[in-house]
C-alpha cells in the first residue's frame, strides 16, 4: 500500500539519498500544518512546530523501526513539539474531563458529520472545528479529517483508547453545539 512507498523514500534518505526527504515532506507537509496550527492557534507558530517536526523527523529516522506507519509516527512529532510550544508560552492547564464513560460505543456519532458533503457544509465544519478547544479540534480532525484509527490517535497523542473515545464523545457534541449555532446565526442573516 501507500506505507511501501514511504518505505523506499525511508531508505534511500537512510542509504544517504537526502532529497528523497522532500517526497516525504510533500506527502505530510498539509496534514503536519494542521495538527499544529489546531493545538498551538497561530499561523506563525504552526509553521515552526511543522519545521522543526520535519526536521526532528529527518534526523530521528534512523530510530523509525515501522511498527506503525510513518505519518503516526510524524504526527506524534508534530503533537508532541506543539504541545511543547504551547507550554513555552503559556501556563499549562490540564483538563480534569479524563474519566471514562462506560455506555459509550464508536457508532454514537452525530449525523452532522457525517452529512457534511457539500462546500458549504464543509466551511461550517470547519468554522465549528476552529471554535473548539484545542484537544477537541485536534481529535475531531486526526479521526475523522485524516481518517486516523483510535490506535493511530493513541500514539500520536499518549492518550488511551478510552480516553480518545471519550473525547471524542464530547468533542461531537461540543462540534454539534457549534454547529447550532452557527446554522442559527445563518439562518438570522438570510430572514
Amino acid at each position: 500500500m501507500d506505507m511501501n512507498s514511504d518505505q523506499i523514500y525511508i531508505d534511500k534518505v537512510l542509504s544517504g539519498d537526502t532529497n528523497a526527504f522532500a517526497y516525504l515532506i510533500n506527502k505530510y507537509k498539509d496534514m503536519t500544518y494542521t495538527i499544529a496550527i489546531k493545538i498551538v492557534k497561530s499561523h506563525e507558530d504552526a509553521e515552526e512546530v511543522a519545521q522543526d517536526s520535519f526536521l526532528k523527523a529527518y534526523e530521528k529516522l534512523n530510530t523509525f523501526k515501522g511498527n506503525a506507519k510513518f505519518s503516526t509516527w510524524l504526527y506524534t512529532i508534530v503533537y508532541r513539539n506543539s504541545i511543547t510550544k504551547i507550554r513555552k508560552k503559556k501556563v499549562d492547564t490540564s483538563d480534569i474531563d479524563d474519566y471514562v464513560i462506560d455506555n459509550h460505543s464508536e457508532g454514537d456519532e452525530f449525523p452532522q458529520i457525517e452529512a457534511m458533503k457539500n462546500e458549504e457544509q464543509q466551511k461550517y465544519v470547519r468554522e465549528a472545528i476552529d471554535k473548539l478547544p484545542e484537544k477537541d479540534a485536534l481529535l475531531i480532525t486526526l479521526f475523522y479529517m485524516n481518517d486516523s484509527s483510535i490506535e493511530e490517535i493513541e500514539q500520536i497523542t499518549g492518550l488511551t483508547q478510552s480516553n480518545i473515545k471519550v473525547k471524542l464523545f464530547r468533542a461531537r457534541k461540543k462540534l454539534n453545539q457549534e454547529l447550532s449555532l452557527l446554522l442559527k446565526e445563518e439562518l438570522k442573516t438570510i430572514l
